[in-house]
């Protein structure tokens, strides 16, 4: 873990040359700063001067070059908080522990370079007067010549030296804006570069949610409004920000007459000629479409989108520890317990039989709840006597189709069933569980649909959720089960939603891509579930 919780990087070589370096730079600055790294832009800055004065950046076509060089460089530091700072002027949300520079940028002895970085800090963001600062790197730029700096020409090519950005008092985005990612950050910079006085930010939410990939793991829109905020107000405080959710594609954008610029990219271009035919329609202006390219996710693997997007973040976090496991000293350490849930299709029994293969006993509930069921079995009785003989087949076995048509759409006559069953099923659970004690095994598995409708989390240290989208289920269980749609949907919207079982689990996979893919997952939620238990084993 690197030493510092957060960091203000000072980098002073023209803008032209910072796609070239930004990489480097982020590297050496990732391997101090754990939390936000903070980036003033300052061409031709002089560090050892005394008292140096902050300025912002010029807006202009090289700036925005530069901080999408910046932000894609950033994407390769997985979890790199980065926020490229367009002017001073107040305090920023999470204060730098140290400040940065790079080696190669402020030539000559430390000590005044040091002192330039803490004078620069506190005059432009408030820090305290004595942080440490360091110098990253040698006095060779990787990929540049020794003691390149500040009076190198920009190295993009002849530009217009007087070019500068658009302007507009009023500018408007949107999106989803979740687990604000690189491209986002730059999307938001331009908007921040070409807005004079607000920018007005619409947010996702509700059903324009429904058919984002693995919606279940979108932050929930208060979250992702103050995320929002904090990045915005940090990187351009002299603006006025309005940011307010979006439950249909167009929002206050065909209304609102003050509005000016509507950033897109060019993926959205053409919602955003949509939005200005519905401008017209309502006697409005429009506005112009200022369009920034798409940023390239270098590290996309063969199932996410060739962009930096948040479906891919979010895919990225199937198998990993979405919150922590239960402590409860009831618990047995040994075996660690996993409850595996999901609803109908969504691929919990394939992910089972994976984890069986690595090595986890399996207690397979469904099974459990058939043994409950047989003459002379621990409910068989008690379930006889509560719902009559009509439920029984010629040899005295519990039909339980018919069994089920006496309880669907009953929730009274289904709490009286799963008020005798479940208890009788949960004491075989625990019974299976000293078995895979007796066994040796490590961890052990628990296989139930029904795992937080029964309660059953509590003889869980973690849960794990299998979910697929509402449609794709459908399609598995009318072509498995014979049924049709409508009977297929019933089923399922009788069930606990994806949402639901989310917001109570440790972990969440997803068996919608191909059967390899499903693999990978699991072998991954293994792999760091094994480090968990290694850890906590070594305490």
């Amino acid at each position: 873990m690197p030493p510092f919780g957060s960091g203000l990087l000072v980098l002073t070589a023209p803008l032209g040359a910072l796609p070239r370096r930004a990489a480097a730079a982020l590297a050496a600055a990732a391997g101090v700063v754990a939390g936000p790294l903070y980036v003033h832009l300052q061409p031709g800055l002089r560090l050892a001067a005394p008292a140096p004065r902050p300025a912002a950046p010029p807006a202009c076509p090289a700036l925005l070059r530069a901080l999408a060089a910046l932000y894609a460089a950033a994407a390769a530091q997985r979890g790199l908080d980065l926020r490229v700072l367009l002017g001073p002027g107040r305090r920023l949300a999470r204060p730098p522990r140290v400040l940065l520079a790079a080696a190669a940028e402020a030539p000559g002895p430390p000590g005044p370079v040091e002192l330039g970085l803490q004078h620069l800090a506190a005059a432009a963001y408030g820090c305290p007067p004595r942080l440490p600062a360091l110098l990253l790197g040698g006095p060779e730029e990787p990929g540049g010549g020794p003691g390149e700096g500040p009076e190198d020409g920009p190295e993009d090519g002849p530009e217009d030296p007087d070019a500068a950005l658009p302007d507009f008092s009023d500018v408007v985005v949107g999106g989803t804006f979740d687990r604000l990612h690189g491209a986002h950050r730059f999307l938001l910079s331009a908007c921040c570069l070409l807005a004079r006085q607000r920018l007005l930010a619409g947010v996702a939410d509700g059903d324009l949610l429904r058919h984002k990939v693995l919606m279940e793991l979108i932050e929930p829109y208060e979250l992702r409004a103050a995320k929002l905020r904090e990045f915005l107000e940090d990187v351009q405080p002299s603006l006025r920000y309005d940011i307010v959710p979006l439950v249909d594609p167009y929002g206050p954008s065909i209304t609102d007459p003050d509005l000016q610029c509507l950033v897109v990219s060019e993926e959205t271009r053409r919602g955003g000629e949509a939005v200005n035919k519905k401008r017209l329609e309502n006697g409005l202006p429009e506005l112009a479409l200022y369009e920034i390219l798409l940023m390239k996710d270098p590290d996309h693997s063969q199932n996410e989108e060739e962009k930096i997007s948040s479906s891919s973040l979010r895919q990225r976090l199937l198998g990993t520890l979405l919150r922590p496991p239960r402590q409860d000293p009831a618990l047995p350490s040994r075996p660690y317990v996993i409850g595996l849930t999901g609803g109908t299709g969504s691929g919990k029994t394939s992910i089972a039989k994976i984890l069986g293969h690595l090595g986890a006993f399996l207690i397979d509930a469904d099974k459990l709840g058939h043994a409950v069921y047989v003459p002379g079995g621990p409910a068989y009785e008690q379930v006889v006597a509560a719902f009559g003989t009509e439920i029984l087949n010629e040899d005295g076995t519990i039909n339980r189709k018919v069994l089920g048509a006496k309880v669907f759409g009953n929730q009274e006559r289904l709490k009286s069933l799963t008020d005798i069953v479940w208890p009788e099923m949960a004491r075989m659970v625990k019974e299976q569980i000293g078995e895979a004690d007796a066994q040796g095994k490590a961890v052990c598995v628990l296989d139930a649909a029904v795992l937080l409708e029964a309660g059953w989390q509590d003889m869980v240290h973690e849960v794990w959720t299998a979910i697929i989208p509402e449609e794709e289920a459908v399609k598995r269980v009318m072509a498995r089960d014979g049924l049709s749609e409508e009977a297929a949907r019933s089923r399922l919207q009788s069930q606990m939603t994806n949402s639901q079982r989310v917001e109570q689990s440790q972990v969440v996979l997803c068996t919608l891509w191909e059967p390899d893919i499903t693999h990978k997952q699991v072998e991954k939620a293994w792999a760091l579930l094994q480090q968990r238990l290694s850890q906590e084993h070594s305490l």
